[in-house]
């Protein structure tokens, strides 16, 4: 009986970690075709500690990157010197996209797939031509933006025998 409970607590962390909108297959990938991912999310235990607040995708200098789901745009300029694109979605979400020259200006409605600027080279540490840094938080929680679009592999680990 003590599995069963262990195997519900798992199943809600899991719909916990993933965003509510995940589940309604209402985003895609910010990056057509289907990029590879060369950096996988990595959560600090603080937020102000090391770690890797998104995901790096493989793409090519001048690609078209494209909104992973419907929203408004919010930002578009400089951060730290490399150029960002935010878009706010329903439930809280927001996705940033870097380095990314904006082709939308803040205010602007996107739906899914929307052009919203090209991608740069020199995305520090990128191992190809040019790689996206796809981010997601809700408020100030980051989170694995690979979950709204059902990426996420979901392990169920092994439970001690009663």
């Amino acid at each position: 009986m003590r599995w069963i409970w262990t195997v519900v607590a798992m199943v809600c962390v899991v719909l916990v970690a993933v965003p509510a909108d995940a589940a309604t297959s209402e985003y895609d990938w910010p990056l057509q075709p289907r990029p590879s991912v060369v950096r996988r999310f990595d959560k600090p235990s603080h937020n102000w500690l090391p770690g890797h607040r998104g995901v790096d995708l493989a793409g090519s200098p001048g690609q078209s990157v494209l909104s992973a789901g419907a929203g408004v745009v919010v930002f578009t300029g400089d951060v730290a010197g490399k150029p960002v694109v935010s878009v706010d979605h329903p439930g809280g979400l927001r996705t940033t996209y870097e380095p990314v020259e904006a082709s939308v200006e803040v205010g602007r409605r996107v739906e899914r797939g929307a052009v919203i600027g090209t991608l740069q080279a020199g995305h520090l540490g990128c191992p190809v031509a040019a790689c996206l840094h796809w981010g997601l938080r809700r408020g100030r929680d980051y989170l694995d933006p690979l979950g709204l679009i059902h990426a996420v592999p979901i392990r169920l680990k092994p439970v001690a025998p009663p």
